[in-house]
């Protein structure tokens, strides 16, 4: 089966108002104020995040998120139907396929959530999706080395790459996710 890097992109449609998409739509960070944006039922309203514009229903794909310089974030994959309104439980049930960061403390959001002690910190992230193999597998670039992967799943709705930044923590948080080439 065919791997593909992905070249994927931020879509402003489903961006929490409080978040700052670059013009290239490559970095996301939270800002200080929420924008007036107009509604959208696609945009997150209570959870700063952002889902990639391009969305995925077959095949191996695989991209690489910089989170260097941030103290919290959350990445992943999460299918086309996840609820973006309200209050929002992060776990494979709910359509999530998530790795986070949070008070210096790495989880799988698995339900229950794994505590993870990688090696090394991590600078930049790759996500691998296996659609038909049920698979979303994380990685340590920089370290080439394994995170975490979720197995034994069965996608029946598109994948769409997702990304949280979090909020910026009296600025200890203000490095933006960017979405990064991949080396070859």
């Amino acid at each position: 089966m065919f791997l593909s890097t992905v070249d994927v992109t931020l879509d402003p449609d489903t961006a929490h108002p409080q978040l700052i998409l670059s013009e290239d739509r490559k970095e996301v960070r939270c800002g200080d104020i929420w924008q007036h944006l107009p509604y959208n039922p696609t945009r997150f309203d209570t959870c700063v995040s952002v889902l990639g514009k391009e969305g995925f229903s077959s095949g191996r794909f695989y991209y690489e998120v910089q989170v260097k310089g941030k103290t919290s974030w959350t990445i992943g994959v999460v299918r086309e139907s996840i609820n973006r309104k309200g209050k929002i439980i992060v776990s494979p049930e709910n359509g999530y396929r998530t790795l986070w960061l949070r008070n210096g403390e790495y989880k799988a959001l698995s339900g229950p959530s794994v505590t993870l002690s990688p090696r090394e910190k991590p600078q930049k992230v790759g996500v691998f999706v296996d659609y038909e193999e049920g698979q979303v597998s994380f990685y340590n670039v920089e370290a080439k080395s394994h995170i975490y992967s979720f197995t034994g799943y069965t996608f029946h709705k598109k994948l769409y790459p997702y990304f949280g930044p979090c909020l910026i923590d009296g600025g200890k948080n203000s490095a933006p996710l960017i979405i990064t080439p991949v080396d070859h």
